[in-house]
């Protein structure tokens, strides 16, 4: 139903003697009767039917102004005798007395808020106030003041920003606005409705803007990762909501699916309070603006403060961060003293829930109690949370294997693994798993990250992988150097040398060797577009590493340690500067590994505790991991010529025989000889590149 139609619909129920009372007043004592009259006597058929002078209208009637304005004179004077004290519907008192009492309005305020209720629902009191025209604030509160009797200093007062009516967000002057219909701004359509509609509840008032928030799917335990935020943000608001303390707002930030909403969800249910969200769109699914948000924030304020409640501002980037490059700055900002005074003054605390933090004004950052950052759940969480929600879709290997994707948060296993659920008799031959996997991969894919490998590879099937120190040629002792690590725990290596070299696979053979999460950054999962964005990149990484105990390994490191004197812009400059800090303040292993040592950074050689080269395998080593091969494969040991071939191979690396492997899946080889072949196809696409890596 169209706003217009629901203003007629209500017309019937409003008490019609003050709203001829609150018409005559704006026609005659402010002398809107100019404009209503015009030259040739009253045209407005609405306004006649409604002061009741219908024979103006008839077809025989002659036009007067002069003697129509008698008329109205004389209306006007009838009316202030017979219904001065007239009051609008019984219905709509009653509900704004009731939120008299809950917010503290004065009687000025009520009658104001009750007018502003009918100029929205009766349409002809609307034309007639159009009549104004133009009017600054000054005007308009002489304007009400006329047309309610009550002195003018009073509605000066119940309109400020410092009165009930704004700071509980329910009526505020709009100072941009001219018309008397759009300076007198209501919270919200659905508000007028309610209060001439039913018997309210403060619930019922805020319909569309607040919302109970519904019990969420995760448990305090699905968030250890952030436990040490916890054990300090719990207590807090326990004792904050005990003694009444004002001003408590909390910041969580995260990139999206992190589990923000579903944390509070856990908050509310363990405080033992009632969660309400503001909504960021209406009943009808259309976004509703950052303002209007802000001020059924205040509303909810207002309503719940005398109620052990919890407030939820979830997409507060809308509000935080929304300017444009037009006008600059954001809802926030155009309010900042609005804001500040809100955040020290709100007496229910609240949450408030943003994808990022970048664009929050550090005016109001100070102005939270508590700011945390919200991260992807290390691994071990990860694998807990889908034991959790996919054990009957996802064995034990399954589980493990999706858990190593880092950016997998808490929301996208759970509505992948709820739709799967929902169709998963329907699926055909396709298993669980496989539907689970493909949803979760498409779903990382669209967030911008690496989709996952299919569960399958590597699998029971696949040809095993081989890994044994023996089998690098480094200039220092692998193993010797794993079982230092073990004790000491932390160190900062760099491995180089060419491609396929075995540096990587060390370093997730040292991470086993010690029992600890490897976590692998290239330089792609570093790399931004944006200027800036990938300094946090670094950042990030680090400190996630640091809150696992991970082993962080970052591949291709050459990328962010260019040596800065060759530099040629700002943005290269501060990527090696972060990336030496973070080293510098690194306590766990850090493994760097890069192809090209020439160019890097002086600086950067000095912060690693151990450089050791990774070289082409010599042909005794190569000798072995094929004879290790064929042994898997049962082939037939390599015959002598076959070893003499293989020895002539100069440029050969343990990543050219896995590169044979995978070849072997699709493409069965049968001997060692066949072997052989296929990793001299590969030396020879290395062939004139034979310069020497390493120091010069």
């Amino acid at each position: 139903m169209s706003h217009s139609s629901r203003r007629r619909s209500r017309c019937v129920e409003a008490d019609e003697s003050i709203v001829r009372l609150w018409i005559l007043r704006l026609l005659v004592p402010l002398g809107m009767y100019r404009e209503a009259l015009g030259a040739h006597g009253l045209c407005d058929s609405r306004l006649a039917l409604a002061l009741d002078m219908r024979h103006w209208l008839e077809p025989d009637y002659e036009a007067d102004p002069r003697r129509e304005l008698i008329e109205l004179r004389r209306l006007h004077q009838q009316a202030e005798r017979a219904h001065g004290s007239a009051a609008p519907p019984q219905l709509l008192r009653d509900n704004a007395n009731r939120l008299a009492a809950l917010v503290g309005l004065n009687a000025t305020e009520c009658r104001l808020l009750e007018f502003t209720v009918m100029l929205g629902m009766e349409r002809v009191l609307e034309d007639t106030a159009d009549l104004l025209g133009n009017l600054s604030s000054v005007k308009a509160f002489h304007a009400l003041s006329v047309v309610l009797h009550l002195p003018e200093a009073d509605i000066r007062t119940a309109l400020s920003a410092q009165g009930a009516l704004a700071r509980s967000g329910l009526l505020v002057l709009d100072k941009s606005s001219q018309r008397l219909r759009y300076k007198l701004n209501l919270l919200s359509d659905g508000f007028a409705d309610t209060m001439v509609s039913t018997q309210a509840h403060a619930g019922d008032l805020l319909r569309g803007m607040v919302a109970p928030v519904t019990p969420g799917h995760l448990q305090l335990a699905d968030y250890a990762h952030v436990q040490d935020s916890l054990n300090i943000l719990l207590p807090y608001l326990r004792r904050a909501l005990a003694q009444g303390r004002r001003g408590v707002n909390i910041f969580l930030h995260g990139a999206p699916g992190t589990g923000k909403s579903q944390l509070a969800r856990v908050l509310a249910q363990v405080l033992g309070c009632e969660p309400f969200e503001i909504a960021s769109e209406d009943e009808d699914g259309d976004p509703i603006d950052g303002h209007r948000r802000l001020r059924a924030f205040r509303a909810a304020q207002s309503f719940f403060a005398q109620r052990k409640a919890l407030l939820v501002f979830d997409e507060a980037q809308d509000v935080f961060d929304d300017g444009d490059g037009l006008r600059g700055k954001s809802t926030a900002q155009l309010r900042k003293a609005w804001i500040n005074r809100m955040l020290e003054e709100n007496p229910v605390p609240a949450l408030w829930l943003s994808n990022a933090i970048d664009g929050l004004d550090p005016a109001f950052v100070r102005r939270f109690d508590m700011v945390l950052e919200l991260p992807v759940p290390p691994k071990k969480q990860r694998e807990r949370i889908l034991r959790e929600h996919c054990a009957d879709l996802l064995d034990a290997r399954q589980i493990e294997r999706l858990a190593q994707a880092e950016a997998l948060a808490p929301a996208v296993v759970t509505r992948a693994s709820a739709i799967v659920r929902l169709v998963r008799d329907e699926l055909g031959c396709q298993p669980p798993a496989a539907a689970l996997q493909h949803l979760i991969s498409s779903t990382l894919q669209a967030q911008g990250h690496r989709p996952l490998a299919p569960l399958a590879a590597h699998g029971p099937d696949a040809p095993p992988e081989i890994y044994d120190p023996a089998f690098i040629h480094a200039d220092a002792d692998l193993a010797a150097i794993a079982s230092g690590l073990q004790t000491a725990r932390s160190a900062r290596l760099c491995l180089y040398g060419p491609p396929g070299s075995g540096k990587t696979a060390y370093g997730r053979w040292v991470a086993e060797q010690l029992g600890a999460p490897l976590m692998v950054k290239r330089a792609s999962d570093l790399a931004s577009m944006w200027v800036g964005e990938c300094e946090k990149n670094i950042a990030r990484a680090f400190g996630q590493a640091q809150a696992e105990g991970a082993v962080l390994m970052i591949d291709e490191v050459d990328s962010f340690l260019q040596d800065r004197r060759s530099a040629q812009r700002s943005w290269e400059v501060s990527q090696v500067n972060e990336m030496l800090t973070q080293m510098e303040a690194f306590e766990g292993l850090f493994i760097a590994s890069t192809n090209l040592m020439q160019g890097l950074d002086p600086a950067s050689l000095r912060r690693f505790d151990l450089k050791v080269r990774f070289d082409f395998l010599r042909p005794e080593q190569a000798l072995a991991l094929l004879e290790r091969y064929c042994k898997i494969l049962q082939f037939t040991p390599p015959e002598k010529d076959v070893a003499m071939r293989l020895a002539r191979l100069r440029q050969l690396t343990p990543g050219d025989f896995a590169a044979v492997m995978r070849q072997h899946r699709f493409r069965p080889m049968a001997s060692a000889a066949a072997l052989v072949s296929a990793l001299q196809a590969e030396c020879a696409l290395k062939e004139g590149a034979r310069q020497a890596v390493g120091f010069i």
